[in-house]
């Protein structure tokens, strides 16, 4: 929930970065993070010491966004003077002010005042992804090199797609997640689809409510034998059901993953939304 404390205030941040040189969001010590490098600029720009951010997705080393989300909360002073003597309202002082620090692989794209219970991880309604693949080594744009994935033999994106569409549903996806103590691992997988585009690459779309550590890359690395004719369309769905990590699921290759989108529902049902995902998901009893 947003600050209870007099003169504090909470700003939504919209950024997207090229993860390609960064250690995933997550501070580490002597590692380069996305996390890091958005606290030091608004520091920076707001003279103060780092704040602490809350991501609404924390994405692994080399993986890159669109369209990521945090919030932060700041001292409202600070916010108001961002703009100096310039007649720029502090949100567009803060997009000007945190692009001259912030390094050419992050842009914060917006800041805004955040709206009342909103919290960046928490009252998400769904987070989407990307990954791209191409199954022609010789089709690849050199200048898509950093975001795409070459699969050595052709692939079947019909039969590909086929399998994703079986994994929807609010499910226990333990078997492509790598498990942390006192985590679920139970999801909603509201979409999963693959396309070939014009180019001819191959275009995988996902999106859930929350994903666990690892669970995106290795729906893809499901779905990738079926598409080089190792596996039947129902193999993915298979694996879902053992509920266990299965040896022919690789966990594929981060700079191919992008997260595109996080959705939030209005504004008046944000709290109500956000206390909803803080408790622990578990499946419905037959």
């Amino acid at each position: 929930m947003p600050p209870d404390k007099l003169g504090t205030m909470r700003l939504r941040i919209d950024f997207g970065y090229d993860g390609t040189d960064f250690s995933g969001w997550a501070m580490q010590p002597g590692r380069r993070t996305v996390e890091q490098v958005l606290s030091e600029g608004l520091g920076t720009i707001l003279r103060s010491d780092p704040p602490k951010l809350t991501v609404a997705g924390r994405t692994d080393a080399g993986v890159h966004a669109r369209g990521a989300v945090c919030h932060v909360d700041v001292d409202d002073a600070l916010y108001a003077a961002l703009p100096g003597r310039s007649t720029r309202s502090p949100r567009e002082a803060a997009v000007s002010r945190l692009g001259g620090v912030l390094p050419g692989d992050v842009v914060v794209h917006r800041v805004t005042i955040a709206p009342g219970g909103f919290d960046a991880r928490f009252s998400a309604m769904s987070r989407r992804y990307s990954y791209r693949l191409v199954d022609e080594p010789a089709t690849l744009d050199p200048l898509r090199r950093r975001d795409t994935v070459v699969v050595r033999g052709p692939l079947d994106v019909e039969a590909m797609d086929a399998a994703a569409r079986k994994l929807l549903g609010l499910k226990d996806f333990a078997a492509f997640c790598k498990k942390r103590e006192g985590a679920t691992t139970v999801r909603t997988l509201l979409d999963y689809r693959w396309h070939r585009d014009a180019d001819g690459v191959l275009i995988g779309t996902v999106l859930a409510d929350a994903f666990c550590h690892s669970m995106v890359r290795s729906l893809v690395g499901a779905v990738v034998p079926v598409g080089l004719g190792r596996h039947t369309e129902q193999w993915p769905a298979e694996v879902l059901t053992a509920g266990r990590r299965d040896p022919g699921v690789t966990v594929m290759a981060p700079h191919g993953l992008c997260l595109e989108e996080v959705s939030y529902p209005p504004d008046e049902e944000l709290a109500t939304r956000a206390e909803a995902s803080r408790a622990v998901r578990t499946l419905p009893v037959d």
